[in-house]
């Protein structure tokens, strides 16, 4: 039996410990030693016990299992599709950045080190007299041949226009890089779904297309016993067989076009392409996600492209604001210890230190820049106008789009209600058709045709079907409402 099943706690004992199937007389820990240290490590115990169950589970959660639904491959797209990971990266890439740039407030601690061997020693001149400082002067070489020093220095940021722009801008670069990424879900949640309709789709044509041929080959080989009990001519035989092998054609298109469909679903998925998937999807569950409220308004802050917009305003604004803060100085402070070491034998140089060390403020203004930041600060105003007439101009598409998205979906929705009336009217119409027809009323040509329609009605339900359901992923998009469950 292994260590960590035999070992179980004696609740015997007056204090807590551990024993392996011992009486308690010859429990390992003596009851007199404190068990706080055994006690701490239990949790450690029994979280090294349960991680290979934990780690199968995270494995199991990040599967994908062969048969996926709608909301199965959006989270697994929103996990694996390489374009929406590099903006997740991005907006990690941002904080770093930020936390980079307003470290400059944390003190700034830096070693130096030199070494030096004067080939010539400076020279200095001193007055003759000490008693004369302007009579003549004698030259005095200074210095020692070998000089070297350690410099510690550490300077603490007080005042910054540059460190205190980029603490007002920290909230406004996270905000951004939230967004861009919200911008990046947003399109893969709408293109997976796309996808995953369009291969509905042609799994549905592909379907309508097998159900198709199964009644073109029944009433093919009704019309070749008709031909051979004399009752019709070969040409009834015939006209089957051709319908038949258009049919047959057909099929073997859309089967390629569900290879195609799957291609593309794979891709925005980061599927890798070998690995097999099925879509799984519930038909009255299809049905009920089509309808949409169209007596939803427009809000405008609820785009994330304008959302963006107005964050990059902000950000424009402090950066305007940064140049107004241009003529306020930088205010530090400094401290550093200096070891010196100097001798004309190279051998002993470090046998003597002659340190110095200083502290001090450092304060240092712009007084003219040749223009430079009035410029400057000119054009951040420009630039923000500039971002005021692209909000502008954004609201009027984003009001287009809201337009159009909403009217080419009421367009599909009465398309698709049209076509599933007439959906039940072809599938009636060659009901009866086929009834008379096998009662000697109707001649062959009716079946043929009366087919053909119920045909084009199953297929134009489908793509009426497939658009009302696109163009619902369109109206959510213009109304900012698109969602994913996280």
């Amino acid at each position: 039996m292994p260590f960590f099943l035999a070992m179980h706690i004696n609740w015997d004992c007056t204090k807590t410990c551990f024993k392996i199937n011992l009486p308690c007389s010859y429990c390992l820990i003596p009851k007199t030693r404190s068990m706080k240290p055994i006690k701490a490590l239990i949790p450690l115990l029994w979280g090294l016990i349960l991680l290979p169950f934990f780690s199968h589970s995270q494995s199991q959660a990040d599967s994908l299992p062969t048969q996926i639904t709608l909301d199965e491959c959006i989270q697994y797209a929103l996990r694996h599709q390489p374009v929406f990971q590099q903006s997740v990266l991005d907006q990690q890439i941002t904080e770093r950045t930020i936390r980079a740039t307003l470290s400059a407030w944390l003190p700034q601690i830096r070693a130096e080190y030199n070494l030096q061997h004067f080939l010539k020693l400076p020279v200095s001149f001193f007055p003759v007299d000490q008693t004369n400082p302007n009579g003549p002067r004698r030259p005095v070489v200074i210095g020692l041949e070998n000089t070297s020093n350690l410099l510690l220095q550490a300077d603490q940021t007080l005042y910054s226009p540059d460190v205190m722009l980029a603490s007002k801008a920290a909230r406004y670069s996270r905000q951004q890089a939230t967004q861009l990424t919200e911008n990046e879900r947003i399109n893969l949640v709408v293109e997976v779904g796309k996808a995953f309709y369009g291969v509905l789709l042609t799994k549905d044509q592909l379907g309508v297309l097998n159900e198709n041929i199964s009644r073109l080959e029944q009433l093919q080989k009704d019309a070749f016993e008709r031909y051979e009990a004399g009752i019709n001519d070969k040409i009834d035989y015939q006209r089957a067989g051709v319908s038949l092998n258009n049919a047959r054609s057909q099929k073997k298109g859309v089967e390629e076009n569900v290879k195609v469909r799957y291609a593309y679903l794979k891709q925005l998925m980061g599927v890798p392409a070998e690995r097999p998937l099925e879509v799984r999807f519930d038909t009255t569950q299809i049905r009920q996600e089509v309808m949409v409220d169209t007596l939803q308004p427009l809000r405008f802050e609820e785009r994330i492209e304008y959302q963006l917009l107005q964050t990059q305003l902000q950000l424009q604004q402090l950066n305007a604001k940064y140049f107004q803060w241009g003529s306020l100085p930088t205010v530090s402070a400094f401290i550093n210890y200096n070891f010196v070491y100097q001798n004309n034998s190279f051998p002993d140089l470090y046998s003597q230190n002659f340190p110095n060390s200083v502290a001090g403020l450092r304060v240092a203004m712009p007084i003219f820049q040749g223009t430079r930041r009035v410029q400057n600060l000119q054009k951040a105003r420009l630039q923000i106008r500039r971002l005021e007439l692209d909000i502008a101009y954004t609201k009027s598409q984003l009001s287009t789009q809201y337009e159009e998205a909403m009217a080419v979906y009421k367009s599909n929705l009465n398309e698709w209600k049209t076509q599933e009336t007439n959906l039940e009217v072809a599938r009636e119409v060659y009901n009866t058709v086929k009834l008379q027809y096998d009662e000697g009323i109707k001649p062959y040509l009716d079946v043929i045709t009366s087919e053909t329609d119920l045909r084009a009605s199953q297929l134009n339900y489908l793509n009426a079907l497939y658009n009302v359901l696109s163009s619902k992923l369109d109206v959510q998009r213009a109304l900012g409402t698109v969602v994913s469950k996280q």
